[in-house]
């Protein structure tokens, strides 16, 4: 049986529907609240917080294989949790910036994970998407408002994966031999600016959307009011204040491993367009 955590975010709901499309593999989904969302026919939903290891004894029996999102800060615990429970393998959503921007604070807790799962005796395949697709829906409140983005870099072009793409990896990774011991960068095919992302997701809503290009510190300003001024940092450098060759690399692991070519940004925003209305 497979645990799928995260099982209500943009992966996890993504690999709910990748797993129940053979029908062929038992799956778990962990939710803090199950009651709030849907599942698919077929997955057996248990309650757990992935902050509290202790909450998962139930989700973790009978468990071969774990899906697990880095960044929630306990996943030490839950690693050795999966580890007692008798988890034979672990997929490990990290992130990118571990090999462009091992320097920032994030990237090194997402690092040391990836040292734990390793270190935990359980086999593992750690994937390491660059941003997402999703992440601009920041720009919902916006748009729906105004019909304008705000945003800084506007002409910088970086990979953006759709979190579809990484749930496929991740179902490969669960399901098929070869992927152990294995790390996967995660890209979208081309690299896009936020002028082009702008343009696909008006033309998703078949209107127009304004960009606003505004400056670093502006932009700054406004990060650090709900995400720290350290992460606020951080997060300005990945959009195009300390980009380099590593993180400007589109790769075609996604297509290498499913088989599939990677979607596009452009194919995100019309899945997608209903967000920003």
């Amino acid at each position: 049986m497979i645990l799928v955590t995260g099982a209500t975010g943009n992966i996890g709901r993504a690999l709910l529907g990748e797993l129940g499309l053979g029908g062929s593999v038992a799956v778990r989904a962990l939710a803090r609240d199950a009651g709030r969302v849907s599942f698919p026919e077929g997955v057996e939903v248990v309650e757990g917080d992935l902050a509290r290891a202790d909450s998962l004894k139930g989700a973790l029996r009978g468990i071969r294989s774990l899906f697990l999102l880095s960044g929630m800060g306990a996943e030490g615990e839950v690693l050795a949790a999966a580890r007692q429970a008798g988890v034979e393998h672990v997929v490990l959503v990290s992130s990118i910036t571990v090999q462009t921007h091992p320097h920032l604070p994030a990237a090194g807790e997402k690092l040391a994970v990836e040292r734990s799962l390793k270190d935990s005796g359980m086999a593992w395949t750690i994937l390491r998407p660059t941003q997402f697709a999703s992440n601009t829906l920041w720009w919902a409140q916006s748009i729906r408002a105004e019909g304008v983005v705000r945003a800084p870099y506007a002409d910088v072009g970086l990979p953006a994966v759709h979190p579809a793409d990484i749930a496929a990896v991740a179902r490969v990774a669960l399901t098929e031999p070869g992927h152990r011991g294995r790390t996967y960068a995660l890209t979208g095919p081309v690299r896009v600016t936020v002028r082009q992302q702008v343009a696909a997701v008006a033309a998703a809503l078949g209107r127009a959307v304004t960009l606003v290009e505004i400056s670093p510190e502006e932009a700054h300003r406004q990060m650090a009011s709900f995400l720290g001024d350290e992460t606020a940092h951080a997060v300005l450098d990945l959009l195009g204040g300390d980009v380099n060759d590593e993180l400007l690399t589109v790769r075609d692991t996604v297509a290498q491993v499913t088989g599939s070519p990677a979607r596009s940004f452009r194919q995100w925003a019309a899945e997608n367009g209903d967000a920003f209305r």
